[in-house]
């Protein structure tokens, strides 16, 4: 038995339990109990500063006058009524002392016990929540666990040997020259222009741009500054406000629309145009290839474009799920993956956790 499924029984014997104990005594009964002492203890700690010794007699009467107006107002067959009369009897002197209100404290330690008896209800029953909560976590975890190892058995059957160079080369290439291009773009073009590529790019869901922000936009647009490549405005606005007044008619403006995206700025560095590694099915890579080839031509020469559409032939290649299943694999799976994989202990631990998952799953449909 599992510890999740452990401390639900347990917990459901404690309310069992808890609740046959308030069937015993009877619900109303102890509730009108807990009431009159959760009053006559209010009372009792209210009051006793100010009504004992030679304190403020008129607080004295007060605490008198309530205290048996709550002990007297009790029907004389409730469960512990002997109990708050002993209280009041004890409380009902000329004068009292702080001995006087302990002495009553203690009185009323019967109608206490009895009071507990709803408060372990409502433990047992707190408890419960917890553990039902507790073992619902451990569900989830044990069918994450559970698909972690199911992928694993998916990974162990692809073909490791396969030529998965055929992908990862092109891919790599088509990588590493857009973002040589974009460098170049960037570095060229007016920041003007960048930004405009940059809220085009934004259009495609497949490529990974933010369209530029509102202020920005407007500020390279309004202003001649405008006409500096990203990389110069950026420059500019490391600059002091004195600094700048001798290159640009409004240093404030361009710190404020520039400086403030820099962030920005900086990401507009060509890798939201590169492509996954290890790719997707062929058809996400393929939509992926045709967004980013519409875009690539703006900013580079033929044959980065041209790599690109190489990548784009490979996902109709009979053999690319075949690449991409052992490059996923082969991504995914470490030395120790591969040796768990090899040794049966896998599809054991998936046994395993099935069981344990069953066993708490049907526990807590019991409830």
């Amino acid at each position: 038995m599992s510890e999740a499924v452990e401390r639900l029984r347990q917990a459901r014997e404690a309310v069992a339990s808890a609740e046959a104990a308030v069937e015993r005594h009877g619900r109303d009964e102890l509730e009108t109990v807990e009431s009159a002492h959760e009053t006559a203890t209010e009372l009792l700690d209210r009051y006793e500063e100010t009504a004992t010794g030679t304190g403020d007699f008129k607080s004295f009467v007060q605490f008198q006058d309530e205290f048996a107006t709550t002990v007297e107002g009790l029907d004389d067959d409730l469960p512990r009524s002997e109990a708050f009369e002993e209280a009041l009897d004890v409380v009902d002197q000329r004068r009292l002392s702080e001995s006087d209100f302990a002495s009553a404290r203690q009185a009323l330690g019967p109608a206490a016990e009895l009071a507990d008896v709803l408060a372990r209800e409502r433990e047992a029953h707190a408890e419960l929540r917890e553990a039902e909560r507790e073992a619902k976590r451990r569900l989830q975890a044990l069918e994450d666990a559970i698909a972690e190892r199911e992928r694993l058995l998916e990974l162990g059957e692809a073909d490791l040997d396969a030529p998965v160079e055929r992908l990862r080369g092109p891919i790599e290439e088509y990588d590493d020259a857009v973002v040589a291009a974009f460098t170049a773009y960037r570095t060229d073009v007016s920041a003007r222009e960048l930004l405009e590529f940059a809220a085009s790019a934004a259009h495609y869901p497949l490529v990974d741009v933010q369209a530029p922000p509102a202020d920005l936009v407007e500020y390279v647009e309004s202003h001649e500054a405008g006409t500096e490549t990203v990389p110069r405005l950026l420059e500019l606005a490391d600059y002091s406000r004195s600094k700048l007044d001798h290159y640009v008619e409004d240093p404030t403006a361009l710190k404020r629309a520039v400086a403030t995206r820099q962030t920005y700025l900086d990401r507009l560095d060509g890798s939201a145009l590169q492509l996954d590694w290890p790719p997707g099915p062929a058809a996400a890579l393929r939509r992926q290839c045709e967004e980013r080839i519409t875009l690539v031509s703006r900013i580079a020469d033929e044959d980065v474009v041209a790599t690109l559409r190489t990548v784009r032939e490979l996902t109709w290649d009979d053999e690319y799920e075949r690449l991409r299943t052992a490059a996923v694999a082969l991504d995914e799976l470490d030395a120790e993956g591969r040796e768990r994989l090899a040794s049966g202990s896998v599809t054991e631990e998936i046994e395993r956790l099935r069981s344990e998952r069953d066993e708490l799953q049907t526990a807590l449909d019991d409830a």
